[in-house]
């Protein structure tokens, strides 16, 4: 009798830990699966068999999500969900941005200084395993998981997963901009496209050989310029424009961070919360047709992101070789996610967050294992090696398909 009812006792703890492994199956591989369909779906539409989503099309359609759906998907949820004392209680979610980042950044310079990848990829092979996607990815995989109304996170699932991501992609963007954007720098006097072409020797004249006395200095239109330049006085207006080319304000505060920045300030004064982003608001109309735009930005993303993998990786991968290529991937998705998983665990140990809330913690997770930011390409646009990091974002956007539903099931066993 006593081994009987043993026995079931054992019966019963397998029969609810294989339901628990189930229910974590359900909630992180199910999203995942939406989203590779949705991919999916973009990939056939910018296919040549029916060419809907063509490369211009694609570009219209991301430009439209960066500057319109995805910023009024942040401004209605985050400042719906923000108040000044949760910003005093999320306070760790910056700061874990930035220990990723750092965590991120060394395990890129340990690994690159092991496999050595070719000339100038450094310092490209450790931004692209250091730097992962806080922002449209984490967004994509918590709508996914919040369709369901049978989630672990319960009602307030999708305005407080977003609210929680939308407010650390403001220092994302800074570190995108200031730390990625030195980082990405091509070689003193050259760039990513002449270190790969042939190289030429400078034609001299004849003429000037021999008779070096007769090529000027400076030519006229140069002298007169300088003249000019050296003339007049930098005007205010002059030294505002330096300094915001220097800072690079354009590129930090682009539609999603100013989007951020005005919800954290309307949110947290009881007096325009009131006006704009309550339910019973006069200018609720404003809040609620952000809120019926933002709907519209999951879709679109994943639509943009399938068309974009019908081009492949292009001559990117050739540039980097396999080698830096495979490396970056494993570090990415599978060395930098433990280190994150012990940053968090860590901090959760020393307090340093709201207790018994785990859509905080589930969302730190997720900062620390996604792939590779897919910003990180436009500020590679932007120092000349847009190729090699197309190939980067092609590749291990499609291993991550495989690694997120695997840390996704580790992270909800963890925390349910």
């Amino acid at each position: 009798m006593a081994e009987r009812s043993l026995m079931g006792i054992l019966m019963e703890e397998s029969s609810s830990s294989s339901a628990s492994l189930l229910a974590a199956l359900r909630f992180s591989v199910l999203p995942i699966v939406k989203v590779f369909t949705v991919c999916f779906m973009g990939f056939l539409m910018a296919s040549k068999y029916v060419n809907i989503l063509p490369p211009n099309g694609r570009k219209l359609l991301n430009g439209l999500v960066f500057s319109l759906l995805l910023p009024c998907l942040i401004f209605s949820e985050l400042g719906r969900a923000i108040t000044l004392e949760k910003i005093l209680q999320w306070w760790f979610i910056p700061i874990n941005v930035i220990l990723g980042s750092i965590s991120g950044s060394i395990i890129g310079l340990v690994v690159a200084s092991i496999i050595r990848p070719p000339y100038p990829y450094f310092k490209f092979t450790i931004i692209h395993i250091g730097i992962g996607n806080i922002g449209n990815i984490p967004l994509v995989l918590l709508a996914a998981i919040c369709r369901d109304e049978t989630n672990p996170f319960g009602d307030t699932c999708s305005q407080a997963g977003t609210a929680y991501i939308s407010f650390g992609q403001w220092v994302g963007a800074i570190i995108l901009y200031t730390y990625v954007y030195q980082m990405l720098a091509p070689p003193p006097g050259e760039t990513y496209d002449s270190i790969h072409e042939p190289k030429l020797l400078p034609t001299i004249t004849l003429e000037d050989e021999i008779y070096p006395e007769k090529v000027p200095l400076l030519t006229p239109a140069e002298s007169e310029t300088e003249t000019a330049v050296s003339a007049t006085e930098p005007t205010l207006k002059d030294r505002w424009n330096y300094l915001v080319e220097k800072l690079k304000l354009k590129q930090i505060f682009q539609p999603p961070i100013t989007a951020s920045v005005l919800a954290i300030v309307i949110g947290v004064i009881p007096f325009l919360k009131k006006l704009i982003l309550t339910d019973d608001a006069p200018f609720f109309f404003f809040t609620d047709s952000c809120l019926i735009l933002g709907e519209a930005m999951i879709p679109c993303i994943l639509l943009a992101l399938g068309g974009n993998l019908v081009d492949g990786p292009g001559v990117g991968s050739k540039r980097l070789g396999l080698k830096t290529m495979a490396a970056i991937i494993f570090a990415r998705l599978l060395l930098v996610p433990p280190v994150g998983l012990g940053i968090v665990t860590l901090a959760d140990k020393l307090n340093l967050f709201p207790k018994d809330d785990k859509m905080f913690k589930f969302v730190l997770l997720l900062q620390h294992s996604m792939p590779t930011s897919v910003l990180s390409g436009a500020v590679s646009n932007l120092r000349g090696c847009a190729k090699e990091s197309a190939a980067i974002l092609f590749w291990v956007h499609i291993f991550a398909v495989f690694s997120m539903a695997g840390w996704m099931i580790l992270f909800l066993r963890i925390l349910f």
